[in-house]
């Protein structure tokens, strides 16, 4: 792994699933693994193309249950790609001799490589030099190229491409048991003399996929003549081989152009005609990747985060391969195609495609350098706002209630049973209480306000769906007179193993109570939907109350509960997950490593011993500790006096050190929470969990997830570990804050941030932040450091001088006792 390059030497079949989720390739409207073309989905190898937003529900029946699951569909493949000798066998990986392999992903020109060399049954030897590129210049064109080189042998050389239509979605074993075949083949057949065209569509949601390949050999002087037959294979296939000869030590170059269009596409009649349309006016390979690399040239020069240090080279490079994977889920492209981001990209079909709250860890990355991105998907969400009032009239209650699992319409998508692959036992599924979801969208609609300042968004989408966020919140809020506060019942948390008391019956499985983080941010939203009534000009905020029918009692209500709703403690300051936490039974930690290892899934192990996590003291990932990672000291100090509670100095690391001996980081967001509220006190630890995230999917820290698709929030969440925890960035008030605080081994970050219309070039070290902005027409923004203050206009910089370790550590003393 050198720089913009991340390469893999040798070929494992145990391991292949996970690189080809990691050397996924898209553009943002749509994305393809990097499964070896002459490959199938046969345990080792799962090809597999995904459209973003491309839903599909299919009905199943579980041990009696009738199940309706909506899944982000596979398409039909467009990768197949192989060749033989004299008639002899196709070639597959995994039946020759491999002499040399080599896997890079080059993250630069978005562009993957490979290059094997191999012996076959016969004694002849062959090197295989493969290019690949999902063009981020043109959304619906990919590529593929394949160079064949006979290095001891001559004959006759034949190469099969096709469209393979016939595939299902079953690139997760737990949901073998589901229904999988979304797609029925509406046309497959051969255009001309070069090219493949395959329709598919949807079978439930009606959404039409047309692909059209075309299939050309190259020698030295240019297109070879070569022979040429077609077969369509069971109505779901088609495929061409094409025949020349190759001499000894020649070259044949297979080139694969591919067109991909479907009926969500705007200002697009008919997707076959557009198919056939987009590969009539591509060019070849080459052509393709001059525009596909350059617009991969723009986006890093937005995007890219420089760590300027000796020996962290590996470190820039991981850092790099995730910034790539969000700029590949997300793009300009897709932004007007009506899609959220899913936790998993556009890489797999884990969680089904679906969009949970990983928002909450993507954003910050977007909103600070594309924007019109953020909007975008929050847009997402303004457009199923009906449905979440749906959802909530339908409870009984006010507002908006957005789904813990979004798909396609915004309706609940969560299962209703979870098959644990530790016990083989489908066990119920009540993980769709997380409410929190609701104030995770209120949030991000906050601070892209805060970022962009833009009012117009606020004005038409933001305001009216913080409004009934708030609502919301309120109207599950009752009012407890024996201790003049309000309470939150029956939800989750973002712990996920706690989804009821001890011995509660499972048919009876009714959430938690109280639990922190949720009544604390519903105290937050409440209090900014009450801020954005004050934002709003005033015709605009008389027609928004008249139109959803906000009454001042109402709003008084809001205030009641922003100040009065209950937040539990046990053991002297310790905020309590939820109420009666303090008195579950404590685990022993040292047993379940000794006797299991890997106790990142402590749930699944619980439930195959009978037992359930919902009995012990213990977090999947940091529930509490989300308050320390989305608000600074300040801020919550300020959030509990509001609320009447102390808020005492060592709040923050009593609570630290007592929930991260509990948390068995089963998700891989958890160590970039544990990272981050740790930054200030323990730097190497943070580096230490920050390395760990980095290594989330690379490494596969999950135990053969990431074959299932990449973790796209934790990606998201090491960006933002270095952008704004180390480099300390807050935006309150009006005010860009920095306060940067760099681990020992990272010498300096270099990265380039949008606040306020203003492009700002940051640069930070152990000793300097230097803020400069690039000259452009825009307002001057408020800049700080500390208690330094600057207005910064275009084409000015500021530098400030960091406070040591020592002086600051003196200061933050100083403003907590104040």
């Amino acid at each position: 792994m050198t720089g913009w390059v991340f390469a893999w030497d040798g070929y494992d079949p145990e391991v292949e699933g996970r690189r080809e989720a990691l050397c996924t390739l898209g553009n943002g409207v749509f994305a393809t693994r990097g499964a070896a073309p002459d490959s199938a989905a046969d345990g080792i190898h799962y090809p597999g193309t995904y459209l973003a937003g491309g839903y599909n529900r299919l009905a199943s029946v579980i041990e009696g249950h009738a199940l309706e699951n909506e899944d982000l569909v596979n398409l039909p493949n467009w990768l197949p790609l192989t060749f033989r000798i004299d008639g002899g066998a196709w070639f597959a990986l995994d039946a020759v001799e491999i002499l040399f392999f080599r896997q890079e992903l080059d993250l630069a020109a978005g562009l993957l490589r490979r290059e094997i060399r191999f012996r076959d049954t016969a004694g002849r030897t062959t090197r295989w030099r493969e290019r690949r590129l999902v063009s981020m210049a043109d959304p619906a064109l990919a590529a593929l190229e394949v160079s064949i080189t006979a290095e001891d042998w001559s004959g006759r050389i034949t190469f099969r491409s096709g469209l393979d239509g016939s595939v299902v979605n079953a690139g997760v074993p737990r949901y073998a048991a589901l229904a999988s075949r979304h797609l029925e083949t509406l046309e497959a057949r051969h255009l001309g003399a070069d090219t493949l065209f395959l329709a598919s569509r949807m079978v439930q949601s009606g959404t039409v996929v047309a692909l059209a390949a075309r299939t050309r050999l190259l020698g030295e002087a240019g297109e070879i003549a070569a022979g040429r037959s077609t077969e369509e294979t069971a109505a779901d296939q088609v495929h061409q081989d094409i025949a020349c000869d190759i001499a000894a030590g020649g070259t044949v170059v297979a080139e694969k152009v591919v067109a991909l269009h479907s009926s969500r596409e705007p200002a697009l009649s008919e997707p076959g005609l557009a198919a056939k349309r987009s590969l009539g006016d591509a060019g070849g390979f080459d052509a393709l990747l001059a525009p596909h690399a350059l617009a991969w040239k723009h986006l890093w020069e937005e995007c890219d985060i420089a760590l300027d240090s000796e020996g962290n080279s590996q470190t820039e490079l991981k850092l790099r391969l995730d910034i790539f994977h969000l700029l590949q889920t997300v793009s300009l492209h897709g932004a007007d195609r009506d899609v959220g981001v899913p936790a998993r990209g556009w890489t797999g079909e884990a969680y089904r495609g679906h969009i949970f709250w990983d928002e909450l860890f993507i954003f910050p990355f977007l909103t600070l350098r594309l924007p019109v991105l953020t909007r975008a998907l929050l847009l997402y969400r303004h457009r199923r706002l009906p449905e979440a009032r749906r959802a909530a009239r339908e409870a009984g209650l006010r507002g908006a209630m957005y789904p813990w699992q979004s798909g396609s319409t915004g309706r609940e998508e969560s299962q209703r049973l979870h098959l644990n692959p530790r016990s083989g036992r489908w066990v119920p599924d009540t993980t769709w209480r997380q409410r929190h979801i609701n104030a995770a969208i209120a949030y991000n609609i906050w601070q892209y306000h805060q970022a962009s300042d833009d009012h117009d968004f606020l004005y038409a989408y933001g305001a009216e769906m913080m409004l009934e966020i708030g609502r919301f919140l309120a109207s599950i809020a009752t009012y407890n007179p024996a201790i003049d506060r309000y309470e939150i019942k029956g939800v989750v948390g973002p712990d996920e193993y706690h989804t009821a008391y001890p011995d509660t019956p499972e048919e009876e499985e009714a959430g938690l109570d109280n639990n922190a983080y949720t009544n604390v941010m519903a105290a937050w939203v409440l209090s900014r939907a009450l801020d954005v009534l004050e934002l709003l000009p005033q015709a605009q905020c008389r027609r928004l109350h008249e139109r959803i029918g906000l009454t001042a009692e109402e709003i008084e209500l809001w205030r009641d509960i922003a100040r009065k709703v209950r937040v539990p403690f046990h053991d002297d300051g310790i905020i309590s997950q939820f109420e009666g936490y303090g008195a579950l039974k404590e685990l022993d930690w040292d047993a379940y490593r000794a006797k299991y290892g890997d106790i990142q899934r402590l749930d699944r192990i619980l439930e195959a011993e009978g037992d359930s996590a919902n009995a012990y003291q213990l977090s999947k990932q940091a529930d509490v500790l989300m308050l320390f990672y989305l608000f600074s000291a300040d801020e919550l100090r300020g959030l509990f006096e509001q609320l009447g509670y102390p808020f005492e100095p060592d709040t923050i690391p009593k609570n630290v050190e007592y929930y991260t001996a509990r948390t068995s980081h089963g998700s891989t967001l958890s160590r970039i929470v544990h990272g981050w509220v740790v930054a200030r006190s323990d730097r190497p630890r943070s580096w230490h969990l920050f390395q760990g995230a980095l290594d989330s999917d690379i490494a596969d820290i999950q135990g053969g997830t990431t074959r299932e698709g990449i973790h796209v929030g934790a990606m998201a969440g090491t960006v933002d570990l270095v952008q704004r925890c180390w480099l300390g960035i807050e935006m309150r008030a009006n005010v860009l804050h920095f306060d940067p605080a760099l681990p020992a081994p990272l010498g300096c970050v270099r990265a380039r941030l949008r606040y306020r219309r203003q492009v700002l070039d940051i640069v930070a070290d152990h000793d300097v932040l230097r803020v400069e902005s690039r000259p452009f027409t825009a307002d001057r923004v408020t800049i700080a450091y500390r208690h330094h203050v600057r207005e910064i206009a275009p084409g000015e910089r500021y530098e400030f001088r960091l406070l040591k370790p020592e002086d600051r550590n003196r200061d933050e003393n100083r403003r907590a006792a104040e």
